[in-house]
């Protein structure tokens, strides 16, 4: 992602035996636990991307500190996907002793999947998009907010890796991200979404090196295997383009018996007024909500996906009768 050029500086590389020493004129992202490279060329992030969990030239790491700079290589988020995703999350994967060709290819799908199922929109729309959840979801947020404690609270203190899944404003984190034995990332494909994140994680108490913002989609995570202890997705499986996929990624960035935590709405029973009204708004509720669908019957496809021990529960919102119905749940890997 774009870093802001006040948030960089220099100092020297983490002496990690699995990364690369970057070319000169490089600088750290301070974060004590993501300590990142930024590269100042296509070529050297290309030169990153490619070598960074090599063992090869793990001698020629450097503990000397670089000259002040700042980020000038002008590169949108989602060329930056790639070079950046990798040694952000290295935390959540254990490399094995040798280079692993699938953790280039882990990065470059998730980058492609993102440019093919969600193409970038105009700025000033996922800019309004962003501020209408942050002011126009307050009362649903009331209403939502004790079945949010009954499934995230239990997190507290029992999980030390979450993945939130389309984490939007970030209206989850005061939930479950507490303490300082969580670390907690945050996957959107809409890029504005991160200031009102990283605002709500920083009230919640979480410190800088506890949550970083991913711009990704569900379809191709840009997470490791078997890395994450939890994944909590609220209202974002309406949205993705294929559900199925996204849940087979779910599953994949999952430890073992790890939790998956869901609300979403869903469609009306069939033959309800409801239901009739959905079906008619779907193309327009769509194109205004960034694809939202109001005839998903999400709880049916969690239901036939690989997970064990699915808790699948029904219930209504009224004061947002359009989606009033609703699933929530817990499933595990």
């Amino acid at each position: 992602m774009a870093l802001p050029n006040s948030s960089l500086y220099s100092q020297g590389l983490p002496s990690h035996s699995n990364c690369l020493t970057p070319p000169l004129h490089t600088t750290t992202h301070p974060f004590s636990i993501f300590k990142v490279p930024v590269l100042h060329t296509k070529k050297q992030q290309q030169l990153r991307l490619r070598s960074s969990y090599s063992l090869k030239n793990s001698e020629n790491l450097s503990s000397k500190n670089q000259s002040p700079a700042t980020c000038g290589c002008g590169l949108c988020r989602r060329q930056f996907l790639g070079a950046f995703a990798g040694p952000l999350l290295s935390q959540f994967t254990t490399f094995p002793a040798t280079a692993d060709p699938s953790t280039d290819l882990l990065f470059s799908n998730a980058q492609k999947m993102m440019n093919k199922v969600h193409p970038s929109k105009p700025d000033w729309y996922e800019e309004f998009y962003a501020i209408a959840l942050d002011r126009g979801m307050k009362s649903y947020e009331k209403e939502i907010a004790g079945y949010k404690e009954q499934l995230l609270n239990p997190l507290k203190g029992e999980a030390k890796t979450v993945l939130e899944l389309g984490i939007g404003t970030g209206p989850n984190l005061k939930y479950y991200a507490s303490g300082r034995n969580v670390s907690v990332v945050g996957v959107d494909p809409n890029k504005h979404m991160e200031k009102y994140a990283q605002a709500a994680a920083t009230d919640c108490g979480l410190l800088k090196s506890q949550f970083k913002f991913i711009n990704g989609v569900g379809e191709a995570l840009p997470i490791f295997d078997s890395s994450m202890d939890a994944v909590v997705c609220t209202l974002a499986l309406c949205s993705v383009k294929d559900v199925g996929k996204t849940l087979k990624e779910v599953q994949r960035v999952l430890k073992p018996r790890g939790q998956f935590i869901f609300i979403e709405h869903v469609a009306a029973p069939d033959g309800t007024s409801l239901r009739f009204w959905q079906s008619l708004l779907d193309p327009l509720q769509q194109f205004v909500s960034d694809g939202c669908h109001l005839t998903r019957e999400t709880g049916e496809v969690i239901r036939g996906s690989r997970f064990s021990d699915a808790s699948i529960n029904m219930t209504y919102i009224p004061s947002i009768s359009l989606i009033s119905p609703h699933v929530f749940g817990t499933a595990y890997k």
